[in-house]
């Protein structure tokens, strides 16, 4: 497990990357506390060379997850929180140190995969690339061809995954995300009326029909 000090360095450098400042990753990297590139050389993130210090190939690829994660964390917290300036760059900077895995590629989905962060710069796409686009979004189409319906269409006993929201209510999509219903997760419907509600991993969730209108889930199942 990489430090979030050791993380920080890591964007910064990417960061020098962009500007095409290569001349400057070595004097960033010697501005950090040594206990820091210790860990970055013991994780094989960096090597010396003639005095100097660069990033290795696997120092690059983490440094490029790095400033995706909080890229991504900025995106959510502008678009769906309307958080910005330092408040947004404050959240981002906590936000992005536990956003991973499939929490990670949920919320890309969530937002569409979006290319640019607030601030104009560009967001990397994740690895699976298909044919030039996200396998995410690929997926996503796919799963869409087959059958997607909104959760409010489900039957009683039915059950699905979670594919994509679609809204352009902020207050909904607040909703939504502070529930936890991101794509991936499965969910169950045990009532859908006058409420709807269903099952969510332990949990029950009840929630009105405008919300519901505006949860897609595909992988539809029939009660056995």
């Amino acid at each position: 497990m990489i430090s979030e000090p050791a993380e920080e360095a890591l964007e910064r450098i990417w960061a020098c990357l962009e500007e095409k400042d290569e001349d400057f990753i070595s004097e960033e990297l010697q501005s950090y506390d040594q206990q820091i590139l210790k860990e970055l050389k013991d994780l094989n993130l960096i090597e010396y060379r003639d005095q100097e210090i660069f990033l290795t190939s696997k120092g690059f690829e983490e440094a490029k997850s790095v400033i995706r994660r909080h890229r991504l964390a900025e995106k959510l917290l502008h678009d769906v929180l309307g958080l910005s300036g330092e408040d947004m760059e404050t959240a981002a900077c906590n936000f992005e140190h536990i956003l991973g895995g499939e929490l990670e590629e949920s919320i890309c989905t969530l937002l569409s995969h979006p290319e640019k962060c607030p601030h104009g710069k560009p967001i990397p796409p994740c690895e699976c690339v298909h044919e030039g686009k996200c396998a995410c979004t690929v997926a996503v189409k796919e799963i869409i061809e087959k059958s997607v319906l909104p959760l409010n269409n489900l039957d009683k006993g039915q059950r699905g995954e979670i594919v994509y929201v679609k809204t352009n209510k902020k207050e909904n999509l607040n909703k939504i995300l502070s529930i936890g219903l991101l794509p991936g997760r499965k969910v169950k419907i045990l009532q859908n009326y006058p409420s709807y509600v269903f099952q969510m991993e332990h949990t029950q969730v009840a929630i009105d029909r405008e919300l519901a209108q505006s949860i897609y889930v595909g992988n539809i199942e029939d009660e056995n």
